[in-house]
């Protein structure tokens, strides 16, 4: 403290009868003092109890007590222990009480007496008023008497002459030692530190012995009504009891914000001073050492008084529920004074005084302005930290004591107490121990108890800013007993106080691992660390130079208006994923953190500020019932369409970011971990994702390995990227360019991708014309197209009309896989009319680019690299039919194509090849039917029945011919690639037919079996397509598999050289089979004379339709040349019956003519 008035002393002496004393006395009471426990003669005091007086090897000065003013006893003499001297033992007002309280070989020693009296705390043993007065009058005398000064000088002359404040005091007011106490951190001398220090001892018992406290806080003292602590006894001497009050008054005057409490600012500065002077040792702050002098012994007895060690020990046991509330009360005072000036803690003053002075962390000449509060100290130290500088280790180690008692109680912060002072009230009451009450506040801030206000969440994140747990989870008492059994398990590998055990809880959050305590520890402190990019440690010391450079940030303890902490992060990660062409990218070691922080904030909504401030009103509205982890995000994204336009923003910004890093969704990653490891390693292990893993992920959503968490994750992504083109990251790359010149204002990327394909096939069909769409966009395009066509939902259009069909037919078929697709194919028929007409539309595409038919190309992918590895995308439906009868050919993708076969049967425009080979022959032959033909529905068949008619009249085009042949041929194996004969037939087959039918493999029996029994046939049109199916075998063998197979070798032998098609290789069996010189084989003779009774049988049912009909009936007849003979006889009598009618007619009309 200041002193209280100051003129330069002349210089002089102390009196030669001290100084004789002081010399005689000290050296003979050498052995004396060592046993007596502080030198003083007679003085029984063990060395805690004599304050101050810590060793005992040299001989102490004998202090002679000066004889209490307003005439209470006589002037003493020299020598306080012997001979005739003034003693306080013999004076009436004090002789009781000395009797009853002090034993009785102190009683020759005034200061010995002065001691045990003084320390009287027991309420049955207290000391009476007059010799309250009495003390209190002595000890003024002592600490005013020149004679004290003297020796003063004397035993600190050199210390004096150090000082210049010291030396210029006024003798006669007691400055001199006052301001020896003061200082007495930098006394060096020996003999100098130990009167000092016994002085001190003496000076601080009563507030009003101390220079200038009386007059500095008199007015205060009446104000709080600090002077009567004990009504009953007016003149009391426990004067630690009002510098006490006077504490707890400027402590509530910072909590209260009330004008009536107000402390005026020079009792403060005494008031503080007073605390600073008591912070050694424990025994010189007078309230605090009565409160917890039993809790002393209990908790800290082996602990050596001095140098502050006893108040840190008790600190560390103020929760104990040991710990008396007294004492409780006393040091929670105590660190609230810390609190408003880091000085009162003599530890932490004394071993961050030169990293303070280094890093001008505090100002000369205010040592009570802002920066001798703890939490300036503590910023700027740690600023200096976070920055890379070095501070010594004794200075941290007491700040994470410091940082540590602030996270613990929540009262030794006033703005806390002012901001959340209703919060506590309705939400956190009766949880003050071991820092619950703050973890209950920041329960209550992340929206988990109700609401709270602004001024309570800006308390809240500066105190964390200033305790910094981030850097060390364990200043986070809570958080640290909550998480203990984690961090043995899941983070045994860090090192304790690593700034990475949060990184590494945060990475086991919601994992087996995580315990359900610790998990709501950590997302309430991560709730306040995420909103300050500083309070991440390792993130500010990796990130601070780029933040510096693209950020325009200040210092570590510094803030701005203009660039709140918040907004730093986004501008982090705003650069971390620029491409080299946009220039100004982070850091390798930044990005890689910008990557972590990420990651982490995907595990909750509440740790993106961002995210949570704009949506919190979306969240409410589409949200409220999402609970579990990661859900709230996810439903944000399932309703991006109807989120507000600043939340939309935030959240499609995030969505866009997933999709050129999808690590990010750490809850995805973990699910996927399994299929990552076995398929995907590779792209993970890149530093830069740019959208790799998520695409090798959809690639490999069908694994085996795929677990449900995994495959719904991927899925999900997949569907928000049908919201908007930017979600694909690659594909956006790609295009980007493109979309702006030939899709612009379109947003979905399902639109995007219909409006480039178009234009691809547009530019394609032109033939020369170059493509508009760049070659890198359409090969990314291409990668989209695919995995489009996997899950009906990829394709919102064709979803949302086939809704209703797919809750009637496939309600319990799975999505992936294109199984609700293939689903609604087999049940085309019973769809509504859009739906239909959906289906048809994806099947005709399908079949222009068979690479689109997902199901077929997952189910016959091996047969594809067997067979097909050279072919074109387009040609492969085609390449596998004609492999398809292979013995290496796998059933299931037999089974496929057969599928595809039958659908293509349907309608000739599901069939590319035959549309393109028969483009002229449709319309010439089969007009009549294209006229009643409806663009979105099947033809079921007409027009290849047409065909199939003209092929076998020989009247169609050599290219059509081939492809109305292989048609023919296939349907003629398997009935159910006639869409005709299965229609009209379905009754026939089920009953004449069953067993045929219920064949595994088809191989004709079906239709054998309809011509076998085509006399029990009724209907008439299934009668009729029978009697097609004969015709056409008569045009060819080859579509006659029964006879085909029973005649091979005959063909072989007798047939050989006639070229197949146009009938004439049946022609040649029907000539052998009249030639009686050629012997068949007995099942080829028994097929054809089948056959010809069928044809005959055929012809009386079914008489020729036109002259071409009749003239083919008779050419493919086995008699045909008995016909033609007859026919020409016909011919020939006919003509000469014409010959003989034709000269009588001539000759009547002459014989007219002459007439």
């Amino acid at each position: 403290m200041a002193a209280c008035g100051r003129v330069r002393a002349g210089s002089r002496g102390p009196g030669p009868f001290l100084i004789l004393l002081l010399l005689a006395l000290g050296p003979a009471r050498a052995e004396q003092g060592a046993g007596a426990g502080g030198g003083f003669p007679g003085a029984p005091l063990q060395p805690q109890q004599a304050a101050g007086l810590g060793a005992q090897q040299p001989p102490q000065p004998v202090l002679v007590g000066a004889a209490p003013g307003g005439g209470v006893g006589r002037p003493p003499r020299a020598g306080g222990s012997s001979g005739g001297g003034w003693k306080l033992a013999d004076e009436p007002a004090c002789r009781e009480d000395v009797t009853r309280v002090c034993p009785k070989h102190s009683w020759a020693n005034n200061l010995a007496v002065l001691e045990c009296l003084q320390d009287v705390r027991e309420t049955d043993n207290e000391i009476s008023s007059d010799c309250n007065h009495l003390l209190w009058n002595y000890k003024l005398n002592l600490t005013t008497d020149p004679k004290f000064e003297s020796v003063a000088r004397e035993v600190c002359k050199t210390t004096i002459s150090e000082i210049k404040e010291c030396a210029d005091e006024i003798d006669g007011k007691g400055y001199l030692v006052s301001c020896l106490v003061d200082h007495r951190g930098n006394i060096t001398e020996y003999q100098c530190h130990q009167y000092i220090t016994k002085m001190t001892a003496i000076i601080f018992s009563d507030y009003r012995l101390i220079c200038g406290f009386m007059d500095d806080c008199r007015t205060d003292i009446n104000n709080l009504k600090c002077g009567s602590i004990r009504p009953a006894e007016k003149d009391a001497h426990s004067q630690g009891e009002v510098v006490a009050c006077l504490e707890k008054g400027l402590v509530k005057e910072a909590e209260e914000n009330d004008p009536r409490m107000t402390v005026s600012d020079q009792c403060k500065k005494a008031i503080l001073r007073v605390a600073e002077l008591s912070s050694d040792d424990f025994h010189l702050d007078r309230h605090l050492y009565f409160a917890c002098r039993d809790d002393r012994e209990r908790f800290c007895e082996n602990t050596q008084a001095g140098e502050g060690r006893v108040y840190k020990c008790l600190f560390n046991h103020k929760f104990e529920d040991a710990m008396s509330e007294k004492c409780r009360d006393a040091l929670t005072t105590r660190q609230k004074l810390i609190a408003q000036d880091y000085k009162v803690s003599y530890s932490l003053a004394k071993s961050c005084k030169s990293d303070l002075k280094k890093y001008r962390c505090n100002v000369e000449n205010l040592p009570r302005s802002r920066e001798a509060r703890l939490s300036y100290l503590l910023m700027c130290l740690e600023s200096a930290v976070h920055r890379g500088r070095q501070v010594s280790s004794e200075c941290q180690g007491e700040m994470l004591d410091y940082r540590r008692m602030l996270m613990e109680d929540f009262s030794l912060s006033p703005e806390i107490i002012l901001g959340c002072r209703s919060e506590i009230e309705h939400h956190c009451s009766g949880l003050h121990r071991k820092g619950r009450t703050l973890h209950c506040l920041m329960k209550v801030v992340r929206g988990e108890k109700g609401n709270v206000g602004a001024n309570c969440q800006q308390s809240l994140q500066t105190l964390i800013q200033e305790a910094d747990p981030g850097a060390d989870y364990r200043i986070d008492r809570a958080l640290n007993e909550a998480c203990e059994s984690v961090i043995q398990t899941a983070c045994k590998h860090i090192r304790a106080g690593d700034p990475m055990i949060l990184s590494c809880l945060m990475e086991h959050l919601y994992t087996e691992k995580m315990v359900e305590e610790c998990e709501h520890r950590l997302l309430e402190l991560q709730y306040f660390i995420s909103r300050d990019w500083k309070l991440d440690p390792v993130l500010y010391r990796k990130c601070q130079g780029d933040a510096s450079r693209l950020c325009h940030t200040h210092g570590w303890n510094e803030t701005s208006e203009m660039i709140p902490p918040g907004a730093i992060f986004s501008c982090l990660y705003r650069h971390a994923y620029r491409t080299e062409e946009q220039g100004r990218r982070l850091s390798r070691e930044c990005r890689a953190e910008v990557q972590r922080i990420l990651h982490q904030r995907a595990l909750d909504v509440k740790l993106d500020p961002a995210l949570q401030d704009k949506c919190m009103i979306d969240l409410g509205k589409w949200c409220s019932e999402k609970t579990e982890t990661g859900q709230e995000l996810e439903c944000l994204q399932d309703h991006l369409d109807d989120l507000v336009a600043d939340c939309k923003d935030i959240v499609g910004n995030l969505t866009e970011l997933e999709s050129e890093d999808i690590q990010i969704e750490a809850l995805l990653m973990r699910a996927c971990e399994p299929i990552i490891q076995t398929f995907c390693h590779e792209v993970a292990d890149n530093q830069i994702d740019s959208g790799d893993l998520m695409e090798c992920l959809i690639q490999n959503k069908h694994q085996k390995e795929m677990n449900e968490k995994c495959a719904v994750g991927v899925t999900h992504f997949q569907l928000l990227q049908m919201k908007d083109f930017r979600f694909s990251y690659k594909f956006k790359m790609a295009c980007k360019e493109d979309v702006l010149k030939l899709c612009a204002n379109i947003k979905k990327k399902v639109d995007v991708v219909i409006c480039l394909s178009t234009t691809v096939r547009n530019d394609t069909l032109q033939d020369g014309k170059e493509h508009r769409v760049s070659m890198k966009c359409r090969k990314q395009l291409r990668v989209e197209e695919l995995e489009m066509t996997e899950d009906i939902r990829l394709e919102p259009d064709l979803y949302e009309t086939c809704k209703n069909d797919i809750k009637s037919y496939c309600q319990n078929v799975p999505y992936g896989n294109a199984q609700i697709i293939e689903c609604l194919k087999e049940n085309k028929k019973q769809l509504n009319t859009r739906c239909h007409q959906k289906v048809f539309r994806l099947q005709e595409t399908e079949m222009m680019d068979p690479e689109l038919d997902y199901t077929l190309m997952r189910v016959c992918k091996q047969m594809i690299k067997r067979f097909c590895p050279e072919a074109d995308a387009k040609n492969m439906l085609q390449c596998l039919k004609q492999n398809k009868n292979s013995e290496l050919m796998d059933p299931k993708c037999k089974q496929m194509i057969t599928k595809r076969q039958i659908t293509q049967n349907t309608d000739y425009r599901l069939n590319p090849v035959l549309r393109k080979a028969c483009k002229a022959d449709i319309p010439k032959f089969c007009q009549s039917i294209l006229n009643k033909a409806k663009d979105d529905s099947e033809l079921e068949g007409q027009v290849i029945s047409c065909l199939k008619l003209k092929y076998a009249d020989q009247r169609l085009s050599p290219d059509c011919e081939d492809q109305i042949r292989v048609i023919i041929e296939e349907s003629a194996l398997d009935y159910r690639l006639d869409p005709q004969l299965q229609m009209h037939c379905s009754d026939e087959i089920s009953t004449l037919c069953a067993e045929e039918a219920a064949a595994q493999e088809q191989t004709g029996q079906v239709e054998e079996c309809l011509k076998v029994n085509l006399l029990k046939i009724k209907a008439d049109m299934c009668k009729k397509e029978v009697l097609n199916m004969l015709k056409e075998s008569k045009a060819d063998i080859f579509v006659d598999p029964v006879l085909h197979t029973a005649c091979a070798l005959d063909i072989k032998h007798h047939c050989a050289a006639i070229p197949p098609g146009r009938g004439r290789q049946m022609s040649c069996l029907m000539e052998a089979l009249e030639d009686k010189r050629v012997r068949l084989q007995p099942e080829c003779k028994k097929r054809l004379n089948d056959r010809i009774e069928m044809w005959s049988y055929a012809a009386k049912v079914a008489p020729a339709e036109g002259f071409s009909d009749l003239a083919m009936q008779v050419l493919t007849s086995p008699s045909k040349n008995y016909i033609l003979s007859v026919i020409s006889m016909g011919i020939c009598i006919l003509f000469l019956v014409g010959l003989m009618c034709g000269r009588i007619t001539k000759r009547v009309t002459r014989e007219l003519k002459d007439r």
